[in-house]
């Protein structure tokens, strides 16, 4: 099939000194009407730059929209109880009408630690986090009676439909969580060739567990600045198992950066 291709919400500034903090609701229009594929947010407590919260920013981008997915790029598990995270997915998965998909991730070291001490949270056991919620997170996502791990029985209503799960991250301990509880592997910046080894071994782990094999996500891709040739390098990442590409937002104009999407989008189909 061909590669989707999505764009980051104007809603996080990785530079603080370069504010891109744009109208969600004009955006969110914006990236449908250009035919775009899905439109996605950050997450974080407290990030290195300002950040706004990922469901709201989401569920605004849905309200507005009837056709694009909406995507948590990524949603940090080990920051919130996993009953109150399941309860954030399945609300926006119900009021979207199912178009979410939950990409989750342990969270960049270049923010540091400041977010879990602020949530009263272990940085060090973010990853054992991380893997616990998702173990939980489909039963408590579609309503049906869960034991967490502390001995809470309960059942979340509404039920919404459990959307795909796409695990980011290189390291070793992100491959087993893609395989293991994943529908799709995401990973930052990869050439096509890098992608295909992920994939491939992230295949071979998911075979253990009697999974199937996953499609990669690549999210800010290196991409010329003409989309023909742009398009050109999205086939190499097609033939390495790539079904979605997810393009930054490289400043306030976040306009040009999705018309550069759409033109790329159009080139390549």
């Amino acid at each position: 099939m061909p590669i989707e291709i999505g764009v980051i919400l104007p809603t996080s500034t990785p530079d603080p000194a370069r504010p891109i903090l744009g109208d969600v609701r004009e955006s969110a229009r914006f990236a449908e009407e250009a035919g775009l594929d899905s439109v996605w947010s950050t997450d974080h407590l407290a990030a290195s730059g300002p950040m706004l919260d990922s469901t709201v920013v989401l569920a605004t981008a849905a309200a507005v929209t009837t056709r694009v997915t909406v995507g948590f790029n990524v949603m940090l598990l080990s920051l919130r109880p996993v009953a109150w995270a399941a309860k954030q997915v399945g609300s926006l998965q119900y009021v979207s009408g199912g178009r979410v998909v939950l990409g989750v991730g342990t969270g960049n070291p270049a923010h540091g630690d400041v977010a879990w001490r602020a949530a009263g949270l272990p940085y060090a056991e973010r990853g054992r986090r991380t893997d616990a919620a998702l173990a939980l997170l489909p039963d408590l996502v579609t309503g049906k009676p869960t034991v967490l791990n502390d001995g809470t029985e309960l059942a979340i209503a509404p039920g919404a439909a459990m959307p795909p799960v796409v695990v980011a991250g290189d390291a070793r301990p992100a491959l087993r969580r893609a395989a293991r509880y994943g529908d799709g592997w995401a990973t930052i910046a990869s050439p096509p060739e890098k992608v295909a080894e992920g994939l491939a071994e992230i295949g071979r782990l998911a075979a253990e567990h009697g999974r199937p094999p996953v499609r990669a996500t690549v999210v800010a891709p290196g991409l010329d600045a003409d989309p023909r040739r742009a398009a050109e390098r999205l086939a190499g990442y097609e033939a390495a198992g790539v079904e979605r590409v997810i393009l930054g937002v490289s400043g306030p104009d976040w306009r040009r950066d999705y018309e550069f999407a759409a033109e790329l989008r159009a080139a390549y189909r």
